[in-house]
């Protein structure tokens, strides 16, 4: 019985290695981990998130046409774990505060314009068993709409970057032929 039972607990960690090594390894080999950072005085702005690449496949679209990304249906935004975004002063985005301090990042992208969502919850990956979006939405903290840019220049990989616009920054999201732009000030 004693036999049994250390074999048992070998198999088991060998298991339990074998799914950690999937996913924290293997799956972030087609979906390389990257963090965007900008700095401005005080102001210090960090996301961390995984990068998809296209590979051919319809990226945005209607789920019945098998887009990757279906419009109206919450993203992850990004693969594998869920993006964060941390900031360490208060930002205003589109009149509404979103405190210092570190957010999941969602979106809910659409054909004209996507919804933004900030949560206090980071859960540790971005979907659950049922492939649907990890994000309670009683823990969002400040939820905005921004519109499409489509454009003729083709983004092969997820890309988040942030930028200076004038008075503003903004969080701008690049795939495939879409960008969103998120302005936000101090």
């Amino acid at each position: 019985m004693k036999k049994f039972l250390i074999v048992t607990g070998v198999v088991l960690l060998i298991i339990i290695a074998v799914l950690a090594y999937f996913r924290l390894f293997y799956t972030k080999s087609f979906s390389p981990e990257t963090v965007t950072s900008y700095s401005d005085d005080e102001l210090k702005i960090s996301v961390y998130y995984n990068r998809p690449f296209k590979k051919g496949r319809l990226i945005f679209g209607e789920k019945k046409d098998n887009a990757l990304v279906p419009w109206g249906k919450v993203w992850r935004t990004g693969a594998n774990e869920a993006t964060t975004f941390e900031t360490s002063q208060d930002l205003i985005i589109q009149g509404k505060k979103l405190p210092a301090g570190k957010y999941s990042f969602w979106t809910t992208p659409g054909e004209q314009t996507w919804a933004i969502m900030f949560n206090s919850e980071i859960p540790s990956w971005g979907v659950d068993f049922n492939a649907e979006a990890n994000r309670n939405p009683k823990t969002d903290v400040v939820s905005v709409e921004v519109p499409v840019v489509l454009q003729d220049k083709e983004f092969e990989q997820f890309t988040i970057s942030i930028e200076k616009a004038d008075e503003e920054v903004e969080l701008i999201l690049l795939w495939d032929k879409t960008l969103v732009a998120i302005p936000f000030s101090k």
